[in-house]
């Protein structure tokens, strides 16, 4: 037995995130998915949808002596769907000199864990030499490229390329017998290495233990046409029997059930594609690309992307990638559905975040399939759209045996407990006031408080929506300047955030003096910005939801200053960065981005403008047209699109993907949202009880100030409503005119976990309420004195 050399190998990395295909079998039996890039097989998971076993796998040809061709480097490839919405995608491989073609047909088994290549080599006429096909495959078991184990076997006696870590397997063989087969450490013996120096495979090598390895195999000379296979399981017999079962059957039979199997999808719900510019393809495959990023072992688990952005500059320490759960880029995906008329799987996702909702009532910045989190931010909105799905499951369904009230009432006291300020808002780099999650928070606790008014708690129900007016009432407090610089003659405006520090209680909430550190800024450039001169697109969603009229002049001056901030024109269409000055994205000079770079544009902002003009009643048919046309010949979605001048060397082009996130989920939920809207002619993210209390009221919502012990404003207003909180019953020792005299009062208590004291500022005749607590359930004073003062 031969024993590989230069282990461990070179360090792994990931491939790019710029997907060409993602596919799965609809059949929950099929536990595996995969994606394309340049046309060729990459991250593929298994047995759930967050866990990566495979970097990637491709054909090296060569004639024995002069040219080596890497597939997915040399040959000029097209990767097309057979069917949009169909997962089965065709790809055709050229030798830029015509000498070959390969063209292959790629999908899953449809019932097993298995991802099938029909292959068929085409030689020119005119080329008479020989052509050397191999098989390259590069094992990232458990989500890493380190510690794998590759093994060549017998079985039945044919030779079968193996590789295990951590108790996962995957399996490799073709229809026809490899004639060779190897296993090395990338960099040192593996078979790219071997061959790109010989011209041919020399190196047969039975074992690489312990390292980033790859498998080599030979596909016999002459071979025209086979069917090549890899396999995963739990044991190596698992792995290995599903391999040659699955091997053992007509692909074309199999492709027939896979895609029969995909049609039942189509089959149950609405069709938007009437309202669609192209006939209802990227309707159709975004549609399959949402139910592709469902899990099948925890089903109602969506992740955000089969994607790891510029993975080709990501090491085994990024396990992450964006195939993880997160609860804002999961609700986005199951409402969605939800608006092409699917409710199972929104119900799914709602029992999901329902087990998955942390002891305290938040829900984890992102988290595994499994529920274990990752990244362990605290952002507000992601705990208040599990809240809101919950509302709308029910308001579409009616009722059903699961009562989701428990997990409201919990994430609705999170929100209040831990607002009104966020650790860190979508797009996960600042701490302060938000617009969008304020919009969020704000439409959830309305949508809580009515679920909870269902459940007979209406004292509870009128608190929330006490707190849902007191962080409505301070929207333009927190989130306007009245001293805009970026557009002549526009001065008041919304802006991306206030920062604050949410550790401390008496953090300034000036906007105008405050300043914003910006994440992912080259080093040494200037990433410190009055926050005032920093705006994005999230107040739109203070529109989305009913807060805000979409004809409010604040809204309107807002949606000019981001036209002329964060507009971009690409020939595809219209759309728009995150925020200025943003640094996450394609660098400059198109290389990856890693820790810094420049932002790019997001397709999913055009879906959000066009909502927004719709709600005007404007037309947004060329908005929708844009979508389209940023999803490719594959109808994928991107993140980002590069968004200045084409660079043809680099592969980047002026409306296409760039190296992050490509499908990304939220964007094809915005685009099935926009379908359903335009198709209603009103945005079907709207929510009757929060627009009816706000944007669609005449009545004016009375101001509230709320002082807790997480956040003591200095002042309020005269003739306000103050009112004083805590986590327990207390009688507040108070005074409004220096402890000459002394009143107490007796909090009143909600079931939610919360007592208060009302105040009537409008009865106050001094300029200062002192206060302190005598805690009913200790006995214990509190020991220290607070106040505010009353300001005109």
């Amino acid at each position: 037995m031969a024993t590989a050399f230069g282990g461990p190998g070179i360090e792994p990395r990931w491939t790019r995130g710029d997907k060409e295909g993602v596919g799965t079998a609809y059949n929950s039996s099929s536990r595996v998915w995969y994606t394309l890039w340049r046309g060729i097989l990459t991250e593929t998971y298994y047995p759930t949808v967050d866990r990566p076993q495979l970097r990637d796998m491709q054909f090296l040809i060569t004639d024995g002596s002069s040219f080596f061709h890497e597939e997915k480097r040399h040959l000029i490839g097209t990767t097309q769907l057979r069917r949009c919405g169909i997962p089965v995608y065709r790809i055709t491989q050229e030798d830029p000199e015509k000498r070959y073609s390969i063209k292959k047909e790629i999908m899953s088994d449809p019932h097993m864990g298995v991802v099938l290549q029909h292959v068929r080599v085409i030689r020119s006429p005119d080329y008479k030499g020989p052509l050397h096909i191999y098989v390259l495959c590069a094992p990232h078991l458990n989500v890493g490229g380190s510690h794998n184990t590759g093994n060549v076997i017998e079985v039945n006696g044919r030779k079968i390329l193996e590789a295990e870590k951590d108790g996962y397997y995957l399996s490799l063989a073709a229809s026809v017998p490899f004639t060779r087969c190897s296993t090395g450490y990338v960099g040192f013996s593996d078979g790219w290495t071997d061959i790109h120096s010989n011209m041919k495979m020399t190196y047969e090598f039975d074992s690489a233990p312990d390292g980033n390895i790859a498998l080599t195999g030979e596909i016999p000379e002459g071979t025209e046409e086979f069917v090549l296979a890899v396999s995963f399981g739990n044991t190596l017999h698992a792995s290995v029997t599903k391999l040659l079962q699955s091997l053992n059957e007509n692909f074309n039979s199999l492709k027939s059930r896979f895609e029969e199997e995909w049609e039942r999808a189509f089959s149950k719900i609405n069709d938007l594609s009437d309202v669609s510019s192209d006939h209802g393809d990227l309707f159709r495959s975004s549609y399959a690309v949402l139910m592709t990023h469902e899990d099948k072992t925890f089903e109602g688990a969506l992740i955000a992307s089969l994607s790891i952005p510029w993975g080709e500059a990501s090491y085994d320490e990024n396990r992450g990638g964006y195939h993880l759960v997160w609860p804002r880029d999961m609700y986005n995906s199951s409402t969605a559905v939800m608006a092409c008329g699917n409710t199972d799987l929104p119900t799914r996702t709602l029992i999901y975040l329902s087990v998955a909702q942390s002891p305290d009532g938040g829900f984890s910045q992102n988290f595994w399939i499994n529920g274990e989190p990752y990244w362990k931010g605290m952002q507000l909105d992601e705990t208040a759209f599990p809240v809101i799905l919950a509302w709308r499951v029910l308001n579409e369904l009616g009722e059903m045996k699961f009562d989701p009230t428990e997990m409201v009432k919990k994430a609705a006291a999170f929100i209040v407990k831990h607002g009104p300020a966020t650790q860190e808002e979508r797009w996960e780099e600042c701490a302060g006031y938000s617009p969008s999650t304020l919009a969020s928070n704000i439409a959830a606790l309305i949508c809580a408080a009515d679920i909870i008014e269902r459940s007979g708690d209406r004292k509870s129900a009128t608190y929330l929506k006490e707190y849902a007016d007191f962080l409505y009432t301070h929207i333009e407090t927190w989130t306007v300047t009245h001293n805009g610089t970026l557009v002549p003659g526009i001065k008041t405006h919304f802006v991306r955030i206030l920062p604050v520090d949410i550790m401390n209680p008496n953090a300034s909430e000036d906007l105008e003096t405050a300043y914003v550190q910006l994440a992912n800024i080259k080093p040494g450039e200037q990433n410190r910005f009055p926050a005032k001169e920093i705006v994005d697109g999230g107040f739109l969603e203070l529109v989305r939801y009913g807060i805000l009229a979409p004809d409010d002049p604040l809204i309107v001056d807002s949606v000019k200053v981001i036209d002329s901030v964060l507009k971009v024109n690409t020939p595809s269409g219209v759309t728009y960065h995150r925020y200025n000055h943003d640094g996450y994205g394609q660098r400059d000079d198109c290389s990856a981005y890693s820790g810094w770079g420049t932002g790019r544009a997001w397709p999913l902002l055009t879906g959000e403008m066009a909502h927004y003009l719709l709600a005007l009643g404007k037309d947004v048919s060329e908005l929708e047209k844009a979508m389209v046309a940023f999803s490719g010949d594959t109808k994928l979605l991107p993140e980002q699109v590069w968004d200045t001048a084409d660079m043809e060397e680099k592969h980047m082009y002026k409306g296409k993907a760039t190296g992050s996130a490509r499908p990304l989920a939220w964007a094809h939920a915005e685009y099935l949202k926009l379908l359903r809207s335009m198709k209603d002619g009103k945005v079907y993210d709207l929510l009757p009880p929060v627009n009816s209390r706000y944007a669609g009221s005449t009545r004016k919502i009375r101001p509230l100030e709320i002082w807790k012990f997480s956040r003591m404003p200095s002042t309020v207003k005269k003739g306000h409503k103050f009112r004083i909180q805590a986590y327990a019953r207390f009688t507040l020792h108070w005074t409004k005119d220096g402890w000459n005299n002394t009143i107490d009062t007796e909090s009143t208590d909600v079931s939610i976990g919360f007592s208060y004291v009302d105040i009537d500022t409008a009865k106050i005749e001094g300029d200062e309420i002192v206060f302190t607590f005598h805690w009913t359930d200790s006995g214990n004073w509190e020991g220290r004195n607070f106040s505010i003062r009353v300001r005109p």
